[in-house]
C-alpha cells in the first residue's frame, strides 16, 4: 500500500509524500505472544510512538515518488521509508510562476524531513534528487545521518547539454496514443537511446497520464528545463566536500556518471564509499533492482542502526 502525506514546501508549495508500506505502528500490546522470528526494526520510536528516523527518497528530474515504490517497500521492512514528489513532479503542485531553483528544491526536502519526523535521516537521491540530497546534507548536517548518491555528476554539464535536452523534448511524439506507444518510444525508438532498454520504457510510462487527446507527461517540460538550468552550468564539488555524514556513491556501469569521476567524488567526500551495479545504466534502480538493493541495503542498515 502507499499512504499519501501532504507536506508544505518552500513558498507554501504543496508537496505530496508517499509512505510505501504499513502505516507506522506503536508498541504491540503486552498481551502479544513473545516473538520467535528475527527482530525487525520498528519504524516508530518505541517509547513515544512517534515516527522514528528513517529514509527520504528523492527522484530525479522528470521522476516521481512511485519510481521508488520497490525500493521503499523493502526498506520499510526494517526502516521507515518515504518518497517525495518534488515540486513540479508527480502529484505535487506545479505553480506556473513557481520557483524551480536549487534553493527551492533543497528547502522542500528540508521541510519534508522535518514535517515527516524522519530526522536525522538517510537521504537516497537519484540524479537531480542526489544533488538536492547532498546540498541539503551540506546545509543541514543535523538533519542527515547518511547519504546515497545515485548516478549524479558533480562536474558542470554545460550549455551544450541543456540545448540537447531542449532538442530531446521537442522530439517527443506527444501525445502518445497508448501507454504501449510510450514504452516503445522511450525503450526502443528514442534516437537518444543507444540500444533497446525496456526498463527505460517502463520508467517513462510511470510519468504519463491520460488526457483528452492521448498520454502526456504529468510534468511541464518547460518547468523541467527551468529546473535543470539552475544546476547544469555549475560544478558542485565544494558542496560535496561539506558533507560530513557517511555517503555512498553508486553508479551503473553504463550510466552517466563515469568511474573516474565517481571515485573522485568518493575521495572528496570526507566519509565517502563507492559501489557500482553491473548491467545497469542511468536508471540503476529500474535496470537492476536486485543489484541496486545489494549495493545500498548494507549501507542503510549500518547507518540507521549505528
Amino acid at each position: 500500500m502507499a499512504r499519501r502525506i501532504d507536506v508544505t514546501g518552500a513558498g507554501g508549495v504543496r508537496l505530496a509524500a508517499w509512505e510505501f508500506g504499513d502505516p507506522p505502528k506503536t508498541d504491540p500490546p503486552k498481551t502479544d505472544p513473545p516473538r520467535t522470528d528475527p527482530p525487525r526494526t520498528d519504524p516508530t520510536n518505541g517509547a513515544t510512538g512517534e515516527p522514528a528516523p528513517g529514509v527520504l527518497l528523492l527522484h530525479g528530474l522528470m521522476g516521481r515518488a512511485s519510481h521508488w515504490a520497490s525500493t521503499a517497500r523493502w526498506l520499510s521492512e526494517r526502516h521507515r521509508a518515504v518518497a517525495l514528489d518534488q515540486r513540479g513532479h508527480g502529484q505535487s503542485a506545479k505553480p506556473p510562476q513557481g520557483s524551480f531553483t536549487r534553493e527551492a528544491y533543497v528547502e522542500d526536502a528540508e521541510a519534508a524531513l522535518q514535517q515527516l519526523g524522519l530526522t536525522p535521516a538517510v537521504l537516497v537521491g537519484h540524479a537531480m534528487g542526489a544533488l538536492t540530497a547532498w546540498q541539503l546534507a551540506a546545509k543541514r548536517p543535523d538533519l542527515v545521518r547518511g547519504l546515497i548518491i545515485c548516478d549524479m555528476r558533480a562536474s558542470a554539464l554545460g550549455g551544450a547539454s541543456q540545448r540537447e535536452w531542449e532538442e530531446w523534448f521537442r522530439a517527443w511524439p506527444a501525445p502518445f496514443a497508448t501507454l504501449a506507444d510510450v514504452r516503445k518510444w522511450f525503450g526502443e525508438d528514442d534516437p537518444w537511446v543507444e540500444r533497446p532498454n525496456p526498463s527505460r520504457g517502463e520508467f517513462y510510462a510511470e510519468v504519463m497520464h491520460e488526457s483528452a487527446d492521448g498520454w502526456r507527461p504529468v510534468f511541464d517540460p518547460a518547468q523541467m528545463l527551468r529546473s535543470r538550468e539552475t544546476w547544469v552550468h555549475d560544478a558542485h564539488w565544494e558542496e560535496l566536500a561539506q558533507v560530513r555524514c557517511p555517503a555512498l556513491v553508486v553508479r551503473g556501469l553504463d550510466g552517466e556518471l563515469g568511474r573516474a569521476e565517481a571515485q573522485e567524488m568518493v575521495r572528496v567526500l570526507p566519509l565517502g564509499e563507492y559501489a557500482e551495479v553491473a548491467d545497469a545504466g542511468h536508471l540503476v534502480h529500474y535496470d537492476q533492482p536486485e543489484g541496486w538493493r545489494a549495493a545500498i541495503e548494507p549501507f542503510v542498515d549500518a547507518v540507521l542502526t549505528a
